[in-house]
């Protein structure tokens, strides 16, 4: 997601910038960390959220974009169920699901193909209205059910 928000010229904080921990265990764990977490689940008009992320000196998040792990392609590959399980994106739907719980204070973009509206949003109006927000939210949790369904049906019929 990074290297295509980038690509496509916009600013971009790095997930180990944010956090100050490197990824590990072979990218399994990057972003489950409360530096991410609570920049995302902060509720902008919560005084008490806003003096607990200053306390810790941990920035809200305005807008969060994540484009899964591609467990589609890695599990018609036929690749043994090992390798297939490595596909499955674990940070990337928490960090989803986090921003549409919240969106009224964050913007969640669950796929590239909604950042022209987003970007057209923005530029139109200096952000993005609560009802985009609310219909990416909607979306967000649309895309993530179904993510979680295909891979429990892969792990349903694959067998060991």
């Amino acid at each position: 997601t990074h290297k295509k928000l980038v690509a496509a010229g916009l600013k971009v904080t790095s997930v180990s910038d944010v956090t100050g921990f490197p990824e590990i265990l072979g990218g399994r764990v990057k972003t489950l960390h409360p530096r991410v977490h609570a920049g995302i689940l902060a509720d902008k008009d919560n005084p008490g959220h806003l003096l607990t992320l200053g306390e810790l000196s941990i920035a809200a998040f305005d807008m969060v974009c994540v484009n899964l792990y591609n467990f589609a392609d890695a599990a018609a590959k036929g690749v043994d169920l090992r390798s297939a399980v490595e596909e499955i994106d674990i940070g990337g739907p928490c960090m989803l699901r986090a921003a549409a719980k919240n969106f009224h204070s964050v913007c969640v973009v669950p796929d590239p193909s909604f950042y022209g509206r987003v970007q057209a949003e923005i530029a139109a109006k200096g952000g993005v209205s609560l009802g985009l927000r609310r219909e990416m939210a909607a979306e967000t949790f649309k895309r993530v059910s179904a993510y979680d369904a295909m891979i429990a049906d892969y792990l349903a019929k694959t067998p060991l």
